[in-house]
């Protein structure tokens, strides 16, 4: 448990924020040597922080696993070992280079069909709205039978008519049914 702490406490300061502060620096001196640098770093932190949510769920049992990601973080920051760099052009930089164009690809489409399932989700989830509150107000009122019809407003207004008791006003609401589901549209004479 201290163990892993430590380990949180050290990805945090010196894997994060010492990075963040080191990148904003290299940001406003417009030293392109640095800013590359960093950005090497911080795509390769970025593949450590992926790798490190599966290997903490099946890996954390290790023998001095915690150890081991402390001991990985200085090794990717150290300017002796420059491991960030090392990774990026040995590894990094070669499969995303030879996988572009299909990540590329895989991205575009990724953004359309999720566009796509937002509107159909978006159109199901107003249509299950529209029924619940339909149904609700269906359960909870009277039918209007007893109503003449006259009294209704045809245009989806409210109007009050007196009850049979007169001192009680009753607000009744007529909706124009729809039986089109693509609409969304689900009307139901209420009386609420």
């Amino acid at each position: 448990m201290v163990a892993w702490i430590i380990s949180r406490l050290v990805v945090l300061i010196f894997g994060t924020l010492y990075p963040a502060y080191y990148s904003y620096k290299a940001v406003k001196s417009k030293d392109i040597k640095e800013y590359v640098k960093w950005m090497m770093y911080w795509i390769i932190f970025a593949l450590f922080t992926t790798a490190e949510t599966f290997t903490d769920i099946f890996l954390c049992w290790f023998p001095f696993y915690y150890e081991l990601k402390i001991a990985f973080v200085a090794w990717l920051l150290s300017p002796y070992t420059k491991g960030s760099s090392l990774l990026y052009r040995k590894f990094v930089h070669p499969t995303l280079s030879s996988k572009e164009k299909e990540i590329d690809d895989c991205l575009v489409q990724a953004k359309d069909r999720s566009y796509d399932a937002l509107v159909h989700f978006g159109k199901r989830g107003l249509n299950v709205a529209a029924t619940a509150a339909v149904m609700a107000a269906s359960k909870y009122s009277k039918p209007l039978d007893h109503v003449d019809p006259r009294l209704l407003d045809p245009a989806c207004s409210f109007q009050k008519t007196p009850s049979t008791d007169k001192s009680i006003l009753t607000l009744h609401a007529y909706c124009i049914s729809s039986t089109d589901a693509e609409d969304g549209v689900r009307c139901l004479r209420a009386s609420l």
